[in-house]
């Protein structure tokens, strides 16, 4: 196999090749590590190598659906026993998991072979990745533009062609900010479908979901077929599935009720390559046969922007200081980002009835948010409020949290509302700017209903392909 047939391969195509025997799991682990040696050092996507674990994984991987494929965690929530989940921080580095997560325990029994773990910002609490502990990650589109966060060192790992999938979370839009920023395919699921345990029943009330960015609609929906469903002790339950998820992939979404918007919540415009993205995709599914149609949810936005950093900031405070009480430590200023320390300090001001409040306006607006989706199939918006950021943009020592987001309030304006309500989300590499920078088009889905999604999204996938589109860095 050469390299140029490794990477034109997406993750089930490369279990196929591995279960006819055309190639081995090791070599197939030994030509990852190739390139994650050769393009690291420019992208600076992989931040811990696992490549020890991965070689003997390789050997005998599970005989799952994607049997031998490279994989890589994501360094939040990616626990792996005897490796070390730094979150991006110095506060967590050096203290090796206990146990595997359930998710990474999920897997592994899907056949991946891990690796290593993949950059992200600190704390997973930016739409950019780009930390102080680690280094800025780079867009194999163009270098000096974010991959977007949280999960941007797996993004730009796949969209390199290092490895075919990888771990991606989503407390905000991590998962759809980078697979935006990097032409991939991003599902969030439903709350509740991927667990969080053993030791996690819920992160940030509700708002954190896990999964994986991928090149392919069949990749996401066959690995949600092995991580999904209920743990024992989960705190919230997605509805049943009627199939596996694989099978929606090339089975006839039918005529949809699609509903799209090309400004903001709060009235405010979007970047122009935007606005564009989202009215091809509008014609093409019209023309795909679908009833589109201009519409948005109203809510009150300023209501859920107060009460999501409300559980954002206690929900850092609450990591912070569990790991302060696990190993006996103290937080300090000098161990964290300016950011960081201020949101932490601005979430332990946060009182008890400040916090149920917070909550309370969330599921207000989540049953606000079901009503408008009971007359529309999907919402059709972009991923993000304009093409990748510049690296740099966002000043991560600034303490006043509201001075540090302030450069990306209108860059990040329709993805946090799905991880408030709980339902599903999915961006599509359905654009590209005139620059070549990729920009993401998102649909939203209900509650429980990630099928009609990855139907959706493969009838997308067929009618405008993006299979062959990739960076310059792919070889």
């Amino acid at each position: 196999m050469g390299i140029s047939d490794y990477a034109s391969h997406d993750a089930l195509g490369l279990a196929e090749l591995v279960k006819s025997g055309k190639v081995s799991a090791v070599e197939l682990a030994e030509e990852a590590i190739g390139r994650i040696e050769k393009h690291n050092p420019a992208l600076n996507a992989v931040v811990t190598k696992m490549y020890d674990q991965g070689r003997a994984a390789a050997k005998a991987p599970s005989d799952g659906p994607f049997k031998g494929v490279p994989f890589l965690l994501k360094d939040i929530l990616g626990d792996h026993e005897g490796v070390p989940t730094q979150s991006g921080s110095r506060f967590m580095s050096g203290m090796p998991a206990t146990r595997d997560s359930t998710l990474t325990a999920r897997f592994k029994k899907a056949g991946v072979v891990i690796l290593g773990k993949t950059n992200v910002p600190e704390f997973g609490l930016l739409p950019t990745t780009e930390s102080a502990f680690y280094g800025p990650a780079h867009n194999p589109w163009n270098p000096d533009h974010s991959t977007g966060g949280s999960s941007g060192g797996s993004a730009a790992a796949v969209a390199a062609g290092i490895v075919p999938i990888a771990h991606a979370n989503d407390g905000g839009g991590s998962i759809r900010i980078p697979a935006s920023c990097c032409g991939l395919v991003g599902l969030k699921p439903t709350r509740g479908r991927n667990p969080l345990g053993p030791d996690l029943g819920d992160v940030m009330g509700g708002l954190i979901h896990e999964h994986i960015v991928s090149r392919s609609v069949r990749d996401t929906a066959a690995m949600l077929d092995c991580t999904h469903g209920h743990e024992v002790g989960d705190p919230y339950y997605a509805p049943p599935v009627e199939r596996p998820f694989l099978d929606e992939v090339g089975h006839n979404p039918g005529k949809l009720r699609v509903a799209f918007s090309v400004t903001a919540l709060d009235g405010k415009k979007v970047h122009p390559e935007c606005v564009k993205g989202v009215e091809e995709t509008a014609k093409l599914l019209a023309d795909l046969g679908h009833e589109v149609v201009e519409a948005a949810p109203q809510l009150p936005m300023e209501m859920l922007s107060g009460a999501f950093m409300a559980l954002w900031a206690a929900g850092l405070a609450v990591q912070i200081d569990v790991q302060a009480m696990m190993t006996g430590r103290t937080p300090s200023d000098n161990e964290f980002e300016g950011l960081t320390w201020g949101l932490y300090q601005a979430g332990k001001q946060i009182t008890a009835v400040e916090y149920q409040m917070a909550i309370a306006q969330v599921q207000m607006m989540s049953r606000q948010m079901a009503h408008f989706m009971e007359a529309h199939d999907v919402w059709l918006t972009p991923t993000l409020g304009a093409p990748p950021l510049k690296l740099g943009t966002i000043d991560i020592h600034e303490r006043d949290p509201q001075k540090a987001f302030a450069p990306v309030i209108d860059y990040v304006p329709f993805t946090a509302l799905e991880n408030a309500t709980g339902q599903p989300a999915i961006s599509l590499p359905l654009h590209w700017s005139d620059d070549g920078l990729p920009v993401g088009m998102m649909f939203a889905g209900r509650f429980g209903e990630e099928a009609l999604l990855l139907r959706l999204a493969a009838q997308l996938e067929q009618a405008r392909p993006w299979k062959d589109k990739h960076p310059k860095i792919w070889n």
